[in-house]
């Protein structure tokens, strides 16, 4: 399981920032941490998110809520999961628009982490159609 670290997301959010515009600070330090390890805890030696689609959608959530940053939590936040799935090989089919409404709703509250993951999990990989994440 390849994982980002809290460098590369800093890199990746200030990528995004020069792209699209706001300001690059980052906020609160503490919470991009916890936002980064979370995915990863643990009881009792296992693993309380098993699987990678798991891990991905906890950390593009954990970002999303967490609000690390002065702008660019939501954008930093899904392509965060996005880049963990593609490390791992995984290439969910999604449109910008169905991406782009389900943070929205994770952003407001009208979704949480469970329903995330349930959105990534039930996308059709691309280029084969009949695979589920």
């Amino acid at each position: 399981m390849k994982r980002l670290t809290v460098e590369q997301i800093l890199m990746l959010h200030e990528t995004l920032i020069a792209q699209t515009g706001g300001s690059p600070a980052v906020v609160r330090p503490e919470l991009l941490e916890s936002a980064v390890q979370a995915p990863y805890q643990s009881f009792g030696g296992v693993l309380l998110h098993p699987d990678t689609v798991a891990q991905a959608a906890y950390l593009g959530y954990g970002i999303i809520c967490n609000h690390p940053f002065a702008d660019g939590n939501k954008r930093t936040g899904a392509h965060a999961m996005l880049v963990t799935l593609a490390l791992n090989g995984i290439d969910p089919d999604y449109s910008q628009q169905a991406l782009a409404e389900m943070i929205l709703s994770v952003a407001d509250g009208s979704a949480d982490a469970e329903a995330l993951l349930h959105w990534l999990r039930q996308l059709p990989r691309h280029g084969n159609g009949a695979d589920a994440l």
